[in-house]
């Protein structure tokens, strides 16, 4: 029988060729798994991850425990500071300056002025200036000042104690005191001398022409004047931080 003109290869001349292929292909894989892991196994076992693991967390630990036992030692030797000559004598002078500030009570004789607006009937029909018949930031500010001149230790607004800080500020039908609205009577007192007290009040130029105007029948706006054996004032309580703008 004749047979064609391609015959099958035969299989020991593949094994032939095949054979150094694999090897070659073999031993480049072992130089790259060489490469990357740069002498060191590329699997490791799991014992040997947790026991790096373990040291690792105890070398953490035992320098987060030094840490602590240094700013222990700190805080010891800061304390130990506390009773030295220089910072008795600021806590003296911090103590010397709360009065001043504000920052505690005072207690003792005094007076209280009350201002309010007009009677709505009087707003209602009066052909004045709106303006004249309610009471406005300065018309307090007038009578804070007085008692300051007039020697007061303390002084409240609403019952809020008033300090070099302190702004009022009008702020539709309310004042505004240290950021908060108060509506109207508002409720003036100082702690001091009655005497000097009452003198600068009625000494005193624009509150003057703020309690005529309140005898005027189409202005009306409210005066109260009352002498008080027994007032307080309580420690001013609001923010101690100053805000100031800096040239640019």
């Amino acid at each position: 029988m004749t047979h064609g003109s391609h015959e099958r290869p035969h299989p020991r001349r593949s094994w032939r060729v095949g054979t150094p292929v694999v090897f070659l292909l073999s031993g480049a894989l072992f130089a790259v798994s060489a490469a990357n892991s740069d002498g060191t196994d590329l699997r490791p076992g799991r014992y040997n991850d947790l026991a790096s693991l373990v040291s690792n967390e105890s070398e953490e630990v035992e320098a987060l425990t030094q840490r602590v036992a240094d700013l222990t030692n700190e805080v010891n030797a800061l304390t130990q500071g506390l009773g030295d000559r220089k910072v008795r004598r600021i806590q003296a002078e911090i103590e010397t300056m709360r009065d001043p500030a504000g920052l505690t009570p005072h207690r003792g004789e005094g007076v209280t002025v009350t201002l309010s607006d007009a009677p709505r009937e009087v707003i209602e029909s009066s052909e004045r200036d709106v303006n004249l018949l309610i009471v406005h930031q300065q018309d307090i500010q007038a009578v804070v000042n007085a008692m300051w001149k007039g020697g007061a230790r303390a002084v409240t607004i609403q019952g809020q104690r008033i300090v070099t800080t302190t702004g009022i500020k009008c702020e539709g039908n309310a004042v505004q005191l240290q950021g908060v609205p108060y509506s109207q009577p508002y409720v003036i007192q100082a702690v001091g001398d009655q005497d000097e007290l009452l003198e600068a009040i009625d000494t005193d130029r624009y509150v003057s022409v703020y309690r005529s105007q309140a005898e005027v029948a189409d202005i009306a706006v409210g005066w109260s004047l009352e002498p008080e054996d027994d007032l307080t004032a309580p420690p001013y309580e609001g923010l101690l931080d100053l805000n100031y703008a800096q040239p640019l």
